[in-house]
């Protein structure tokens, strides 16, 4: 049975609005404290300025870098670890198993370090590009076992391309690295990471802890006299550590680990995302972990194109997907996306969607972590599904609510993941971009 329409049908594209209030004050830097301010302009249809030096792309930790040691039966491979979420895999530091608009990376990690890791404890740096740390000093007190990886930005590597739009991709970026760490933790079969994405108060923006990994069972004796139960064979692991164990599919994000394979090779596809809309299968896994990864502050829907266009919602129980509005959707949010004409033709468009033009300082931040930590998780989803995938964080206008004919300033588009085909390497050679498309998150 067809599900309900859940809003009034849509105009053969989404309404633009054009009378939302622009921004005339300097790109620069904000105060966090004026976090509203920042997204108000952000959301505007004012245009960045010219592009300013980026800067470093690390910060200048203190002392000589030290290289992450292998870790120790029992212990956490905190090089494994970085590997697997935060390491650039290239010089330039572009390619990295977390995205970023724009490749430009603003987010710096320090290590507190407490028992049972591959370093001693402390506190420390991180080099994503030589993969080294730097000891900034002694462990604070009370650090769990494990590590805890705290994270923040250099505003100047995102604000250089990006201008007044940075302050919502800064929070976005800081979500996709929470992300990149969570299921590096899983990946490796770390204990239970538990993430921390409640926004700038104090402190950092956001935190992951990973624990050590739970000790194994104590060996058997075999009911017939045969030999012990053997422990993993770590040199058939990609990694040489043990096997994932298998997470309970009714609370687990992604609803099985992913292996560190899939983490090293997820790659935001470089546009267009053509293809024919995903299968109903793959649209609610995805859109089922976004839902599940992103919180109660969001909501979540994806954009579909023909034979049947509309926006779908999962149902409250994730089994099915129900029509959230009715209408060719995708036109409309290219046009919102900085003008990304691509998302027209892609195949489904993930949006997260929520965060009122009157949210405090608080609920914006935890919004948009939590948006990039869902969009990273339902990344591997999608990959996993066969689909091409590429998040898309820049959106100016993008008054969802308003569109759908609710009150405006209610329901914005906070965060999205274009879907498409994937195609062979022959065709996603050409990845430079059009000089008009250079705004444009990547």
């Amino acid at each position: 049975m067809e599900a309900p329409c859940l809003r009034r049908d849509l105009p053969e594209t989404l309404r633009l609005r054009h009378d939302l209030p622009d921004a005339t004050d300097h790109d620069g830097e904000a105060p966090w404290a004026d976090l509203a301010a920042a997204l108000a302009r952000a959301r505007s249809a004012r245009r960045p300025g010219p592009d300013t030096p980026t800067g470093a792309q690390v910060p200048a930790w203190p002392g000589r870098p030290s290289r992450i040691p292998g870790a120790e039966p029992g212990r956490l491979d905190l090089a494994a670890l970085l590997r697997l979420s935060l390491a650039a895999s290239d010089a330039t530091g572009r390619l990295r198993p977390v995205p970023s608009a724009g490749a430009l990376h603003p987010v710096d990690a320090e290590l507190a370090v407490g028992p049972d890791c591959s370093l001693p404890p402390g506190r420390y740096g991180y080099d994503p590009l030589r993969h080294r740390v730097h000891r900034l000093g002694p462990q604070p007190d009370g650090t769990p076992p494990g590590v805890t990886v705290t994270l923040s930005v250099t505003a100047r590597r995102t604000t250089s391309h990006y201008g007044h739009r940075a302050w919502p991709l800064l929070l976005l970026d800081t979500g996709h690295a929470a992300g990149a760490l969570f299921l590096a933790a899983l990946a490796m079969g770390a204990g239970e990471p538990e993430p921390r994405l409640d926004g700038p108060a104090a402190g950092p923006l956001a935190a992951v802890h990973v624990p050590p990994p739970t000790p194994a069972p104590e060996p058997t004796t075999h009911p017939f006299g045969g030999p012990p139960n053997p422990a993993p064979d770590p040199t058939t692991h990609p990694l040489g550590i043990p096997p994932t164990p298998t997470p309970d599919p009714t609370t687990h994000p992604l609803g099985v680990s992913p292996t560190p394979r899939e983490l090293l090779a997820r790659r935001s596809t470089p546009p267009p995302l053509p293809g024919i809309t995903p299968t109903p299968a793959a649209l609610r896994a995805v859109l089922g972990t976004a839902a599940r990864a992103g919180g109660a502050d969001l909501r979540w829907c994806a954009a579909v194109g023909p034979p049947r266009p509309a926006l779908l919602e999962p149902s409250p129980d994730g089994t099915s997907l129900r029509r959230y509005a009715v209408g060719e959707a995708r036109p409309t949010l290219a046009a919102w996306a900085a003008g990304q004409a691509w998302i027209a033709d892609a195949g489904a468009v993930l949006l997260a969607h929520g965060c009122p033009a009157d949210a405090d300082a608080a609920h914006i931040a935890r919004t948009h972590l939590r948006a990039g930590f869902a969009v990273h998780l339902a990344h591997v989803t999608a990959l996993r599904h066969g689909l091409a995938a590429r998040p898309v964080g820049s959106w100016q206008q993008a008054d969802l609510g308003a569109a759908l004919g609710a009150p405006p300033g209610r329901d914005w588009i906070v965060h999205g993941l274009a879907l498409g085909a994937l195609r062979t390497h022959s065709e996603t050679a050409p990845a430079a971009l059009p000089a008009a498309e250079e705004k444009n998150p990547a």
